[in-house]
């Protein structure tokens, strides 16, 4: 039997193409998110592609303490957990109206959309996950070095989550780390805001001249959940095409 591997966000773009890369080795997959249809429809397709069962599903909204634990316990009600992959979130405030109360509802939202669902669903499932050999990866952002603020600010946020984890968890024999991808296409995040002309400027900030693919994030995902990354913990993985250099 394979490793349990659960996915926030896992309905759509990056979350589900992270499902399908460990459903594809045979892994049981757990994908949550807040829209149930998506989230069937998503385990469906899964399952008919790589085997019945492979793939289950739970709805929640993970910036809630209460739905966040209801979720871990369906995820724990058979057994431990190996890999937390924290993809759910967005930037779901992107404007403001300029009032203060706007500006705070702006930076409350996106708090609650990156950091709250983040950090409450790894904080749940903790306490079941595989010691030694767990891993936790966290989903950031090259807006976590660059902006906007709103935004930015908590996925950098999850930086210090990852390294507290990192610390913490290390003498346990789990591993926290982060990846955080630049412009990639096929997913929902931009919304309206995707035009023909902000993609090219997205892609044009590039060295590659091309946008990243969720697949390919789901490699470097696969990559840091493998036993092969014993080694590497407390790192954030940039993926953006050289859009922002490392540092």
């Amino acid at each position: 039997m394979g490793r349990r591997i659960v996915v926030s966000g896992g309905g759509t773009g990056i979350g589900l193409a992270t499902a399908e890369t460990f459903a594809a080795a045979g892994e049981r997959v757990v994908i949550l998110g807040r829209r149930a249809e998506v989230l069937r429809a998503a385990a469906d397709k899964l399952n008919a592609a790589y085997g019945a069962d492979l793939v289950t599903w739970t709805g929640a909204d993970l910036s809630d303490p209460e739905q966040t634990r209801r979720a871990a316990e369906f995820i724990t009600a058979d057994g431990a957990v190996d890999v937390v992959v924290t993809n759910a979130g967005g930037n779901v405030a992107p404007f403001n109206d300029g009032t203060l109360e706007g500006v705070a509802d702006q930076y409350q939202r996106n708090f609650a959309a990156n950091v709250l669902t983040a950090v409450l669903l790894t904080e749940a499932l903790l306490p079941h996950l595989t010691r030694p050999g767990g891993r936790i990866v966290h989903l950031s952002s090259v807006a976590s070095l660059r902006g906007p603020g709103s935004y930015g600010g908590t996925k950098a946020a999850l930086h210090a989550y990852t390294f507290e984890l990192a610390k913490r968890l290390g003498p346990e024999g789990v591993t926290a780390n982060a990846v955080a991808p630049g412009y990639v296409e096929d997913t929902e995040f931009f919304g309206e805001r995707g035009t023909p002309e902000f993609i090219a400027q997205q892609i044009g900030e590039t060295l590659t001249g091309q946008p990243g693919t969720p697949a390919e994030i789901a490699a470097a995902i696969r990559y840091l959940a493998s036993p092969e990354a014993a080694y590497m913990t407390g790192q954030v993985l940039h993926i953006n095409g050289g859009a922002q250099l490392g540092r």
